[in-house]
């Protein structure tokens, strides 16, 4: 039997080809696309954008089937992203780019789901949230590689993402063999309970507070994943800091592994809270940090990139501890739909900064930005845990019946439980 720590670092590596190598460095390596394939700043616009609308029809698929085939949401996922960008690094046009490139960004929607069915099928209960979180942290070395591919590599994009396609494969294939598969008892197949069908509407309703902080998130957040390195570049930094911030926010996502044990250890919902003020301080600092002198510019852009990083990734993470809190049978379609949530704020965010940018500049978007995700961390303070606030880490309460489950979910709509804690 496959240990279940192999499992873990196939999938981190998965999330880290899926969503570092290929979703996240389309903006690292467009300059360079550009000028190779005469590509204009409205096509890349636009390809930016069905790549976030793809990646939510990913997500989406992932809804429907990864609960219940998770290993052929694997296979999507790994072939989606892996031949869109083999494709991508042979393209001679825009429009064959462009296609595959949109295409490429459904292997990221379909990859998370996925991988968090089948560490719940495969791992211990008590070990199931720190797992994702490791797992789900996957996303920062995948960002770190990219910016070192980068450096090294640039403009030579192709080869770049020729790289990308060949480990993204790797990595699909490795999930797949470290896959403890379904138990055997006497020959026959047995897997633990999964509900079927769509989820109840009291399922919908325990989740509303959690789908308004993931879209405001998204939408704070697009500021700098999307006007990041303008900012560093707008303020006068060279071309290899605004990439070493890029590192730097993959290497605080990185840290997310190791931070894991001791966020698994507070409720989901505190664990938003933290996490996603650490991201409203970082948007802040950066902000900021273009009124101040050259050498602590650069100093303050590198900490608050590797802070956001960190914050923004642990924050995902805890997203879906939170809807494992609430219903574990479904927690790969809560991930699905937040994760969908989560990147329709960043199109929306984007959109408007975008819009802010050429009126207002750089700097008070960012500040904007900030106090958009510093909502989304008030949001969690104002109101009592509901009863279904439990981590999977404390086993017996979780293996609940459906209709025990549900009745969770319902009086988590409303009002806690008396004797809950």
């Amino acid at each position: 039997m496959v240990h279940p720590a192999a499992l873990v670092g196939s999938g981190t590596a998965l999330i880290a080809a899926t969503y570092g190598l290929v979703r996240l460095a389309y903006g690292l390596f467009l300059p360079d696309v550009q000028q190779s394939l005469s590509l204009a700043d409205g096509p890349a616009g636009w390809i930016a954008s069905g790549s976030s609308l793809v990646y939510c029809l990913g997500a989406l698929v992932g809804f429907v089937l990864a609960p219940a085939r998770p290993r052929a949401t694997v296979v999507l996922a790994t072939l989606t992203a892996g031949c869109g960008v083999g494709v991508t690094a042979v393209s001679t046009g825009p429009v064959v780019f462009g296609v595959s490139a949109v295409l490429a960004s459904a292997g990221a929607g379909l990859a998370s789901p996925a991988l968090v069915r089948l560490l719940q099928r495969d791992l211990p209960a008590d070990r199931v949230d720190q797992a994702q979180a490791v797992v789900n942290s996957g996303t920062g070395p995948g960002l770190v590689a990219a910016g070192l591919v980068a450096l090294v590599l640039l403009p030579d994009w192709r080869t770049a993402w020729t790289a990308a396609a060949v480990v993204t494969l790797l990595a699909g294939a490795a999930v797949l063999v470290t896959d403890g598969r379904p138990r055997h008892r006497h020959g026959a197949t047995v897997e633990p309970s999964r509900p079927v069908g769509l989820p109840p509407r009291t399922w919908f309703v325990a989740h509303r507070r959690l789908v308004v902080v993931a879209l405001l998130l998204g939408a704070g957040s697009a500021a700098v994943w999307t006007y990041g390195r303008s900012l560093l570049v707008d303020a006068g930094t060279s071309a290899t800091v605004s990439i070493l911030a890029w590192i730097a926010v993959g290497a605080g996502g990185a840290a997310v592994a190791l931070t894991a044990r001791r966020l698994g250890e507070l409720r989901a919902r505190s664990a938003w809270t933290v996490t996603c003020a650490a991201v409203a301080i970082a948007t802040l600092g950066l902000g900021l940090a273009p009124s101040m002198p050259p050498t602590a510019l650069v100093v303050v852009a590198l900490v608050c990139c590797a802070l956001f990083g960190w914050g923004y990734t642990a924050a995902t993470g805890a997203l879906i501890a939170w809807t494992t809190e609430l219903d574990a049978q479904r927690a790969a379609a809560g991930t699905s739909v937040l994760f969908v949530v989560l990147v329709l704020g960043q199109a929306l965010g984007a959109g408007l900064a975008g819009s802010a940018v050429r009126a207002a500049g750089t700097g008070p978007v960012f500040l904007v930005a900030a106090v958009v995700v510093g909502l989304g961390a008030l949001l969690t303070l104002r109101t009592p845990a509901g009863p279904a606030g439990r981590s999977t880490r404390r086993g017996p309460a979780r293996r609940s019946s459906p209709g025990s489950t549900r009745a969770g979910l319902a009086r988590d709509a409303g009002s806690p439980a008396p004797g809950t804690r």
